[in-house]
């Protein structure tokens, strides 16, 4: 039975998690964590306003879908109190994940951009279909509440098929009449096109052309629970994967 913590457990995420590590047979909710929910209860855990509780709860495991400013304090706290930790959270610098590799040394953490199966292989589905194309752009749309962009999904795509394929069609655009119509150029040049809309949780589409033909990839996120399958299996594996690990993938043998 593997003890997990969750961090920003009052957040819809947050109790997302909560909901799936109960449901868990595998795993048992020992501590919750935010100082904008304390004194609420989450599957007969109160929610915290320290992260000492998670200590104090002998959390093996804490799972954090917070902000890239918070995590920066909570990850090398939970390294140096030898937590693992299965992250969600986005918009880590380079610098950042160069800390977090210094500091977990006697534990380990997974950070993924999307926890969602589906994502993680929409992501390889575009990297193996990048050499084969001469144009792609991608399209990432979210709820309103998001307030950064492009998604982190977005940029780890584009990492992933500017890794494959360097080779592209230059852009045929001359005039640009309304500013930002091309989107913003993510890693490799690729375009990124983000899309905030109430009513919507999660999708990107990665479309490809060729000559005489495109393929569209695309995820769509319906529900929140479609992440925590993903979150599940980190909570259970990160305990196996040394160090600092990044997506998904390696979990999922992919």
């Amino acid at each position: 039975m593997v003890r997990v913590g969750i961090v920003g457990a009052a957040g819809r995420m947050g109790r997302a998690v909560a909901d799936a590590v109960s449901a868990d047979p595998g795993l048992e909710l020992v501590a919750a964590v935010d100082p904008a929910g304390a004194g609420a209860v989450l599957h007969g855990v109160e929610v915290a306003p320290e992260l000492r509780a998670l200590a104090g709860a002998g959390a093996q495991v804490v799972v954090d879908f917070t902000v890239a400013d918070a995590a920066r304090t909570t990850l090398p706290w939970l390294a140096m109190h030898g937590m693992h930790a299965v992250v969600g959270t986005t918009g880590f610098s380079d610098d950042d994940l160069a800390a977090f590799r210094s500091a977990f040394t006697a534990s380990n953490c997974v950070i993924a951009a999307n926890f969602a199966i589906g994502a993680v292989l929409m992501m390889r589905f575009a990297e193996m279909a990048a050499p084969w194309f001469d144009s792609v752009e991608i399209v990432e749309i979210h709820h309103d509440q998001k307030v950064d962009a492009p998604s982190g999904t977005a940029l780890e795509t584009a990492r992933r098929i500017a890794s494959s394929s360097s080779d592209w069609a230059a852009d045929p655009t001359r005039k640009v009449v309304v500013g930002g119509a091309r989107g913003g150029r993510g890693p490799g040049g690729v375009p990124i096109h983000s899309l905030r809309v109430r009513g919507t949780v999660a999708n990107q589409e990665v479309v490809f052309g060729a000559q005489g033909q495109t393929l569209t990839i695309r995820h769509d996120t319906v529900d929140r629970t479609s992440f925590m399958p993903g979150v599940v299996l980190a909570c259970k594996k990160v305990a196996e994967r040394k160090g600092v690990t990044l997506g998904l993938g390696d979990l999922l043998g992919l």
